[in-house]
């Protein structure tokens, strides 16, 4: 139980560098805590959207993106077309970074708050 809580810390950490990498470049918002917490209400909203909706052929991958890109668009100022530059940013930026520690055999090569890592 402790591995899987550190696991899912350690996890949303990198998560919110990757938002908090996203905010700096696209709105220039520099908050590492706010983008902590917006990785960790994105990855609730993201796991109840996918338990509900998931399971729809097409549709519901597509709500669930919906609803992260909600989440981001809500917590930072800009548009849905900043809350997707702001996404794509957050998920680059945690794929080099997992990919230097999954390298480094650090760590695994997924993160929680980023969608698709």
């Amino acid at each position: 139980m402790l591995d899987n809580l550190i696991v899912f810390v350690v996890s949303l950490l990198i998560g919110a560098l990757g938002i908090h990498i996203g905010a700096m470049v696209i709105s220039g918002v520099t908050n590492y805590t706010y983008a902590f917490f917006t990785a960790l209400i994105g990855a609730l909203v993201w796991t109840v959207t996918g338990f509900l909706f998931g399971w729809i052929p097409l549709l519901g991958p597509a709500l669930v993106l919906l609803a992260y890109l909600a989440i981001v668009k809500w917590r930072y100022p800009g548009g849905w077309i900043d809350a997707v530059g702001i996404t794509l940013v957050a998920w680059i930026s945690v794929i080099v970074v997992l990919y230097i520690l999954a390298t480094a055999d650090i760590t695994s090569f997924d993160a929680t708050g980023v969608p698709g890592t």
